[in-house]
């Protein structure tokens, strides 16, 4: 490799002597500009280069012909097609075309020669190429002993490079010894280094031959490292390998002289199977070590032994487990969302959620991600959802039952050391799937309970930590096995009994109720198609009209789910198969006539005239794990002395709420108009029906209330309109939670006016439309507003106390309060 000297400079450009037979080549002042990816090109060095775009073939184009110079300049940003000036490097090397190569597919390769450095003054042209106004750069050369050993020890660091480097051509090393000139040293280095384009440019630009050939030492020095250490990994691989030979070696000798000896060969080839499993499954180091173990203690111990078959069993299993087999996740957000829409109606925030999940998935594939937990009602779609997301991802999907779970050896396993031992839940269901990275649904999370066995839920804080569950460890396996490849979803009807640490690991999405419209075009969609061919019928056989399906839905089920309507649907399609078998031929159109004929009376009438058309009867919207409801408040008094009786299997926090409302009464019974001496002289007992369910929770506060207001007023509560909300001593309403599920339990129930705590304004954007468009909102402060809008008439306020602001009327569309709700914590009823 010969180095380059520059002989003269003038105006019109600088002479340089290059290669070994001193040939004098001029540098004009001006070149044409090829920017190039990737790649630095030294002075001195031999190099092909690619051409594809435009401008670069019009370069060519021009110089091929004339005197062969360009100047080559490496792109800051690789991926910038069409690079400007602010794009270019401002040193790049002159270099002269030796041979141009034009390719198949319209591109072009050449191959040139680097002679000297140069640094771009100004650009001259951009278009159809790239020339500027350059200025040759010279180096700077300090000889003396330290250059000397400086080479000799970049020398010898490079002879050690390419002897390790396995692909590395026999002649480098001839070119590096007879390399004489440290300029032309370190540029015959830098352009092999492995480093990165950076590195490389700022080699290049480094003018002070000392300054790069010590740059050039430090990189060599790491290169040299990693390339000791692979050698050192490769005779450690190498020296494994002559061990497993000797032990096959020996392996064989043990099987001829059992063979001699007579003894049959059952149990070798027995282990000898295990074994070959075991290295097919691709165990983790550690495992194997321990299968490795197991497996010589297997080949010791006499087939008879009961410690024989429990440690083969262990074998199997450890074999069968997917400790390297995963599925490709195959995530199209498009087809997702298409497959999200097929299979569930509305639910769009919860889509929105999955589809933001899965893009995230998508971007980051190795990240944990998190664990999302599906909250709502029975029948909502929670566990389908699931089946969705798999189908949506290409996972296999896997459903752990987790309802009734009550020892914690369901979820870790039970020890070897039991007579009948097996693996986890967890372990069990990965082992049947075949992967390990399948979408595993934990339905019914909130069904686990705890006894003297342990407690299942403190068993599952590990499995849905990402921190941890790359290491769980099953009791019967014993070793750690990799939970983070799995994507975990759960559900639940309630968060309430789900333990607070185990809540903290998931993500809920709630799933609330549906209205009756989605109801119906459920029914259209999903639940008749599917029953018309579970019971071998065609649609040409059978119609259901929209109003008979109307009909099932508002007198045959109250629900938040679609569970009992599709088992009434099915009921009428049994029916229609019976018929049909029967000898009908015609196409059958079910109407409410047939419905009613074939499941009987309706079972839910509208009952609120008749239970609110006395005083005393108020009626409250209650929030339960199965949905929301409503719920009616009597009250009824006696002759006595001022005590209050309770009943309706109501909790404490009920309980309390009832006191309150009776006290806040008392202590305005002269604002109100009540005479203070029947409040004296009357005992009061108020009940809240359905006295065989669990009721608790301080949002019933404002109906007990009005119930005991509408009692001692002897003025009926309006039938149409029900209310919620916690109140104070002072008479101010509270905010509460489950508004929407409470709000749909309304709707359902024929109510056509909701009174709601003003601070719960804000939550009417979770509201459905067709909710806004039934029912007439109220948002109260004070339960003075409560009785001007139950009881039909204005009462008097406290001449003390200042005028609470008028009740605020709206459909769902009035500006929201900032204010932050109370949502009970322990209880949901009320």
């Amino acid at each position: 490799m010969a180095e380059t000297q520059i002989i003269e400079r003038t105006e019109g450009g600088t002479t340089v002597r290059t290669g070994s037979n001193g040939q004098q080549v001029i540098i004009p002042a001006s070149l044409p500009i090829l920017p190039i990816r990737n790649i630095v090109v030294f002075p001195g060095t031999v190099m092909p280069l690619n051409v594809g775009r435009q401008k670069s073939k019009n370069l060519l184009d021009e110089v091929m012909p004339a005197d062969k110079l360009i100047g080559v300049v490496t792109q800051k940003n690789a991926d910038t097609e069409d690079p400007r000036v602010a794009d270019l490097n401002t040193v790049g090397t002159a270099c002269m075309i030796l041979k141009l190569f034009k390719l198949p597919d319209g591109n072009q390769s050449i191959i040139v020669h680097g002679l000297v450095r140069f640094r771009v003054i100004e650009i001259d042209q951009t278009d159809p190429f790239l020339t500027a106004k350059i200025e040759v750069l010279q180096e700077t050369l300090t000889p003396g002993p330290a250059l000397d050993a400086l080479m000799a020890s970049v020398r010898q660091q490079a002879n050690r490079v390419i002897e390790l480097s396995p692909n590395t051509p026999d002649e480098a090393a001839q070119v590096l010894n007879s390399i004489t000139n440290p300029s032309a040293l370190a540029d015959f280095l830098a352009a092999n280094l492995q480093a990165d384009t950076n590195d490389k440019q700022m080699l290049l630009e480094e003018l002070d031959v000392e300054k790069r050939l010590r740059m050039i030492a430090s990189r060599l020095a790491t290169q040299l490292d990693v390339l000791e250490l692979q050698s050192k990994i490769q005779s450690q691989v190498k020296e494994n390998i002559d061990k497993s030979q000797r032990r096959y070696y020996l392996q064989e000798q043990m099987k001829a002289i059992r063979k001699e000896l007579g003894e049959g060969d059952q149990t070798g080839s027995e282990v000898e199977n295990l074994r070959e499993k075991l290295v097919a499954a691709k165990l983790p180091e550690p495992v194997m070590k321990e299968a490795t173990r197991e497996l010589n203690r297997l080949e010791s111990i006499p087939q008879a032994s009961p410690e024989y078959g429990v440690i083969r069993t262990y074998l199997q299993i450890l074999s069968e487990l997917p400790w390297a087999v995963e599925t490709t996740d195959k995530i199209d957000l498009a087809e997702a969302k298409r497959i999200l829409d097929r299979d569930h109606h509305n639910l769009e925030k919860v889509k929105r959620r999955i589809i933001e999940y899965l893009a995230v998935r998508k971007l980051k594939p190795e990240g944990g991600g998190a664990i999302l937990c599906f909250v709502g009602p029975p029948g909502v779609g929670k566990t389908s959802l699931g089946k969705s997301i798999a189908e949506a991802m290409g996972r296999s999907f896997i459903r752990v039952a987790l309802g009734g779970v009550r020892d914690e050896a369901d979820i870790r396993g039970h020890r070897r050391t039991y007579i009948g031992s097996l693996p986890g839940r967890i372990i069990s269901e990965l082992r049947k799937a075949g992967t390990r990275n399948p979408l595993m649904m934990l339905d019914e999370i909130d069904k686990m309970s705890s006894d003297f066995r342990g407690d299942p839920a403190s068993a599952m804080l590990e499995v849905l930590d990402p921190a941890q569950n790359h290491t769980f460890t099953d009791h019967y396996l014993d070793v750690p096995f990799d939970l983070s490849k799995v994507l975990f979803i759960a559900t639940a009807n309630t968060m309430d009994t789900v333990p607070g640490p185990l809540r903290d690991r998931m993500e809920v999405i709630e799933i609330p109720g549906y209205t009756q419209t989605d109801k119906l075009n459920i029914a259209k969609r999903y639940l008749v198609p599917r029953q018309i061919e579970a019971h071998g019928l065609t649609p040409k056989q059978v119609k259901f009209n929209d109003d008979s399906l109307r009909w099932i839905i508002d007198g045959y089920t109250r629900e938040a789910g679609v569970r009992n309507l599709e088992r009434n649907i099915g009921a009428v399609v049994r029916a229609i198969a019976a018929d049909i078998v029967g000898g009908r031929t015609e196409k059958m159109t079910v109407d409410k006539v047939f419905v009613t004929k074939t499941l009987g009376p309706r079972r839910f009438e509208p009952e609120l005239a008749a239970r609110t058309s006395v005083p005393g009867v108020a009626t409250g919207m209650a929030y339960t794990p199965v949905g929301g409801e409503i719920l009616f408040i009597e009250a009824s008094r006696m002759p006595g002395k001022g005590n209050v009786t309770l009943t309706g299997q109501i909790g404490d926090v009920m309980k309390e709420s009832a006191t309150a409302a009776f006290t806040l009464i008392r202590s305005h019974a002269k604002e109100l108009g009540i005479s203070e001496e029947l409040l004296a002289n009357s005992d009061l007992h108020v009940h809240v029906p359905a006295g065989a369910v669990p009721k608790d929770g301080p949002s019933a506060g404002v109906a007990m209330f009005t119930a005991i207001a509408s009692l001692f007023l002897n003025k009926p509560v309006r039938h149409d309109i029900a209310m919620t909300g916690e109140i104070t001593l002072r008479g101010l309403v509270l905010p509460i939670g489950g508004l929407k599920e409470k709000t749909l339990a309304a709707m359902r129930a024929g109510i056509k006016e909701v009174i709601i705590p003003k601070r719960n304004h804000k939550d009417m954007t979770d509201i459905p439309e067709e909710a806004k468009n039934t029912l007439k909102f109220h948002f109260v402060n004070h339960v003075d507003e409560v009785l001007e809008i139950a009881l039909g008439k204005a009462v008097v306020r406290r001449a003390t106390s200042a005028k609470a602001p008028p009740a605020a009327k709206a459909n769902g569309n009035g500006k929201s309060e900032k204010s932050k709700p109370h949502r009970p914590t322990t209880a949901r009823h009320g």
